[in-house]
């Protein structure tokens, strides 16, 4: 089946069959049947329970509503005829021949239903019209959606992808399809890779520099874009693996959709700083004869981000604020906690400065809205959503529901449950909830007994003599596992695998039940942690190539503060103490200085301040300095090139030098997977980041 006919299937949709298209199931990594065999030779069929379960919920859901699938064909143009998009590197960018078994009408029973109807939804791919001659998006080609608005005499570009690959190929077919023009502006809705990271992929940084092409994003941006997973990127990297499970097969009994979009692409990410901040709450620019009115939504979906309307249109851009889903408000990756009431507000701000005449809204994901009633629905179903999450949560926090319990009380209303865009595919209602609390209340339930917890691994031996030995607890599991009792059974099991880290037959009948509960979850972020589990306590890490969101851009753009915060976490507290010693760090081409001491085992750093005796004073510019940053160089490289200077005792700095910790994000999740773990890594090429610096993701 041509890759074309992938775009044609979604484009014919029947409206009285979810799950109408056509074509045969292929998966290009594999020689099993993708659809009928586990790709795990451990891996099992749904059980009873899941399939009742299943069943039982898909009564429940307004399956006969159809409107997305109508308005996720409307438009369509034209598909390209490729199904993958190389990277430079010469690997695999993006594949989405990979789902194409999606399509082949099939409903199967490992994926929830309501996952499945989102995952279908997802498969569009190629160009569409949003406005006739005015806004087109192309859509399949990374996990965001790229749109090109229509101006006088080029394109302003809307969220570029997250790698230059994809991008590249998204302005090479418009061109193709609608006449080849010139890129004038950019427009950075938001913080995360996947909104910036493609540009260099559509524009020359030579014509930003000289003002040729605008560059536009929200008053905060670069900060946001670098420093929102610096200090625990290395953690973010590994935890990722669990929430987009990008390694996993692209099977019904792995990875399916990852809600926004299919998943993340595989190249080279690059970042140009933006040279129009919009700083205003509401603000208007018009560039090549298009008129724009962006509005500001800090701590929202990002700690920076932007909706843009276009009165001349009655176009609604909604960034990444509403989509085909409610999104996270506590990310598994990790993050901080997102501030679901503002999100809400903001939601309300702009149902009332533009909602009351947009006739279209359109997104950096999932597909858009016509019609100024169907508008207001989704944006008033889905403020109610975040405000309801939030008010909720609280409610029951007030009457003295914990964080603990949270997730097993909270629930959405009939009214929003019956209603598509109110569901949580990249969030959850259980993560979600306690997020809230979290923000609120944090991590602490009340309760003096989990103050001070004893480390897991600690306490497990204690449950599992208490609960009378290994056999015990191996035999109580499989009766619960027979019963459909997943929690219970993860619950107990989970102890008995941190108290013996090498017993097999727990630890593969963890792996069972965590595949069970994967099967049952609506959203991918919770499928995807549940199978991914399952994975490494068979196997270890799943190989393949890790999707990395940083790059020499991303590196660039970090602030020197940035980076000596980011030394100081690197630093082995062990071998630290009782070393003391301050150094000078001058960069003379951007005029900063930098105090930084080591005392009491901490590396700490202050701008704009010299020791009057320093042990030690090392001079270079910021450009040679991003050398050491990105790996290309050392600092030894660098003096003999003439580009960096030491004076005064170089033993502080050979003593920082020793004293850091390369992180990678390769830890142990699940308990017992570290041996499987490290002869995966003999297997697979290491996840690599630039040098001390971590990924981003969404």
């Amino acid at each position: 089946m041509r890759i074309s006919s992938l775009a044609l299937a979604i484009s014919v949709l029947g409206i009285s069959n979810l799950y109408a298209a056509g074509g045969s199931a292929v998966q290009p990594q594999s020689t099993h049947n993708v659809v009928d065999e586990h790709f795990h030779p451990q891996g099992k069929l749904p059980s009873k329970f899941t399939l009742e379960l299943r069943y039982g919920i898909k009564k429940l859901l307004p399956f006969e509503d159809q409107r997305d699938f109508a308005e996720a064909k409307k438009g369509f143009i034209a598909a390209p005829p490729f199904t993958k998009i190389m990277a430079d590197a010469g690997h695999v960018a993006w594949d989405m021949g990979s789902y194409e078994w999606l399509l082949n009408g099939k409903e199967f029973d490992s994926i929830h239903p309501s996952l499945q109807r989102q995952a279908i939804l997802n498969m569009a791919y190629g160009l569409y019209e949003v406005l006739p001659g005015k806004i087109y998006q192309v859509r399949g080609f990374d996990l965001a959606n790229i749109t090109f608005i229509k101006g006088e005499t080029g394109w302003i570009v809307f969220d570029p992808l997250t790698a230059k690959e994809t991008a590249r190929a998204a302005l090479d077919f418009i061109n193709q399809k609608l006449g080849e023009r010139p890129v004038l502006g950019v427009v950075y809705s938001h913080s995360h890779v996947d909104h910036f990271g493609g540009v260099r992929g559509i524009v020359d940084e030579a014509d930003v520099i000289s003002g040729k092409v605008k560059i536009i994003a929200p008053e905060g941006f670069l900060e946001a874009a670098i420093s929102e997973n610096v200090f625990t990127g290395n953690a973010m990297s590994r935890r990722t693996q669990y929430q987009y499970a990008v390694l996993l097969a692209r099977s019904p009994f792995g990875h399916v959709d990852q809600s926004i979009g299919k998943n993340v692409a595989a190249g080279n990410v690059g970042l140009i700083p933006p040279n129009v901040l919009i700083s205003k709450d509401f603000e208007e620019i018009t560039l090549d004869g298009v008129k724009m009115v962006f509005q500001n939504t800090p701590d929202t979906e990002a700690p920076v981000e932007m909706n843009t309307y276009f009165p001349q249109f009655k176009a609604f851009w909604a960034a990444e604020n509403i989509t085909g889903t409610i999104h996270n408000i506590y990310t598994l990756r990790g993050a901080p906690v997102r501030n679901a009431l503002n999100w809400s507000k903001q939601i309300n701000n702009a149902l009332y400065k533009f909602g009351q005449e947009a006739e279209i809204m359109f997104a950096s994901h999932s597909w858009p809205r016509w019609g100024n009633d169907r508008v207001q629905e989704v944006m008033r179903t889905q403020r109610d959503t975040y405000a309801n999450l939030n008010n909720q949560s609280l409610h029951y926090a007030n009457t003295g529901v914990t964080i603990n319990q949270i997730q097993n009380v909270y629930k959405l209303p009939d009214s929003l449950f019956k209603q598509w865009s109110a569901h949580s595919y990249h969030g959850s209602e259980q993560h979600n909830s306690r997020g809230v609390i979290n923000r609120f209340l944090g991590y602490w339930d009340g309760n003096p007994a989990t103050l001070v917890p004893l480390s897991p691994e600690v306490s497990a031996p204690l449950y599992v003599k208490m609960m009378g030995g290994s056999a015990k607890i191996l035999s109580e599991s499989k009766a619960l596992y027979k019963q459909g009792k997943y929690l219970e059974a993860s619950e107990i099991l989970n102890k008995l695998t941190l108290a013996e880290p090498s017993n097999t037959t727990a630890k593969n009948l963890l792996a069972d039940v965590y595949e069970q509960l994967g099967y049952q979850k609506e959203s991918p972020s919770l499928r995807n942690s549940f199978l991914q589990g399952a994975y490494e306590l068979r196997s270890g890490l799943p190989g393949g190539v890790p999707v990395q969101s940083s790059g020499p851009d991303v590196v660039r753009a970090m602030s020197t503060e940035n980076w000596l915060d980011f030394l100081a976490i690197s630093v082995d507290p062990r071998k630290a103490d009782g070393l003391n010693f301050t150094i000078n760090l001058v960069t003379p081409d951007n005029g900063e200085k930098y105090l930084i001491e080591m005392s009491n085992a901490t590396l700490t750093s202050i701008k704009s301040v010299q020791s009057k005796t320093p042990n030690l004073t090392i001079t270079l510019n910021r450009t040679a300095l991003n050398e050491v940053m990105m790996g290309v160089s050392s600092f030894d490289d660098l003096i003999s090139a003439g580009k960096a200077k030491f004076e005064g005792d170089r033993k502080p700095f050979d003593q920082l030098r020793g004293l850091m910790v390369s992180f990678t994000p390769n830890f142990e999740i699940v308990p017992g997977s570290a041996a499987r773990n490290k002869q995966a890594q003999k297997k697979q090429k290491p996840f690599e980041l630039p040098d001390m610096i971590p990924a981003q993701d969404e």
